[in-house]
C-alpha cells in the first residue's frame, strides 16, 4: 500500500511539473514559426522562472533536493567555458538553476530538436545543436559559429558534455577532445571543471517513480584552469577534468542516503 501511495504521489508530482510547464511550452511551439523575439521570451520565461519552481515543486511533493555548492563559485571569472559529466536531459534544468545569473548554453546534439518544447527552447536560445549527420566537418562549423556568439556575448557560458552522450548507469565515460578543443579555440576563456551526479537515476519513467521520493541531485565547481594556449594544455585540461569528476563521483556515493554534504 505504502508503494502505491508514493508511485501516485510521483505520478502526481509530475503532472504538477507538466502543468507548470505545458503552458508555456505551448507559446514557443506557437510563436517559434512567426516571432523568434516571442519564442525567446517563453524560453526565458522557463528557464529564469520555471527552473526554480520546477525544484521547488519536487522538494515540496517528493523530498528531491538539489544540493549544490555555492560556495565554489564565489572565485568564478566573469566568462568561462563549463566543462562536465553528463547523465540526463534534467542536467539541463540542474545547470541553469546552478549558474541562473548567467544565461548557460549547451552543445547538444540536434536530435533534441524534435523533443517539442525542448527543441524550440534550445533553438531559439541559440544554443549549439551538433548535426548527427553530415559529418565532422559539419560539426566543428557548428561549434565555431556557436564560439563565435558566445564570443560576442559576455553573458554566456558555454556549456559542453565531453562524453558525448549521457550515462545510464552514472559511471564516468571517455571525455573526447575534439569538440571541447574547436569550442575553446575559438572562446579563448578560461575552462571550469564541474560535477554533477543523481541524474542517471531519473533517465527512464520506471526510474523516476522510483527516485522522485528523497531523491538528491548534486552538482559542485571543482577547479577552475586558466584558457588554455596548445593542444597539449587543452590535453591536460581534459584529462584532469576527468580524474577531479571520476573522485567527486566516488566520495560523492560513499555518503550516507541522508547526507546533505555537497
Amino acid at each position: 500500500m505504502r508503494y502505491t501511495f508514493s508511485t501516485m504521489l510521483s505520478a502526481f508530482t509530475l503532472i504538477c511539473l507538466v502543468c507548470l510547464l505545458s503552458f508555456p511550452s505551448i507559446m514557443i511551439m506557437v510563436t517559434y514559426p512567426f516571432s523568434h523575439k516571442a519564442a525567446l521570451f517563453w524560453s526565458n520565461y522557463i528557464t529564469s522562472y520555471c527552473d526554480r519552481l520546477f525544484f521547488a515543486i519536487l522538494r515540496y511533493y517528493r523530498g528531491f533536493r538539489l544540493l549544490a555548492d555555492r560556495g565554489s563559485k564565489e572565485q568564478l571569472p566573469e566568462q568561462f567555458l563549463i566543462l562536465s559529466n553528463h547523465q540526463s536531459l534534467f542536467d539541463i534544468c540542474v545547470y541553469l538553476r546552478y549558474f541562473c545569473d548567467k544565461k548557460v548554453r549547451f552543445v547538444a546534439k540536434d536530435s533534441l530538436v524534435k523533443v517539442p518544447m525542448v527543441g524550440k527552447m534550445l533553438k531559439s536560445q541559440h544554443h549549439c545543436m551538433i548535426p548527427r549527420s553530415g559529418g565532422a566537418r559539419l560539426a566543428m562549423n557548428s561549434l565555431r559559429r556557436f564560439g563565435e556568439e558566445v564570443f560576442a556575448d559576455k553573458e554566456k557560458l558555454p556549456l559542453i558534455f565531453p562524453e558525448g552522450t549521457r550515462s545510464k548507469d552514472g559511471r564516468l565515460g571517455k571525455f573526447y577532445s575534439a569538440g571541447f578543443r574547436r569550442l575553446e579555440e575559438t572562446v579563448r576563456l578560461p575552462v571550469v571543471a564541474c560535477a554533477l551526479d543523481g541524474g542517471w537515476r531519473l533517465s527512464n519513467l520506471t526510474r523516476i517513480f522510483a527516485s522522485l521520493k528523497c531523491g538528491t541531485y548534486r552538482v559542485k565547481v571543482l577547479k577552475v584552469f586558466d584558457v588554455p594556449r596548445t593542444k597539449e594544455e587543452e590535453q591536460a585540461v581534459l584529462d584532469e577534468s576527468h580524474a577531479l569528476i571520476e573522485a567527486q563521483l566516488e566520495r560523492w556515493r560513499s555518503l550516507p542516503a541522508d547526507s546533505l554534504e555537497v
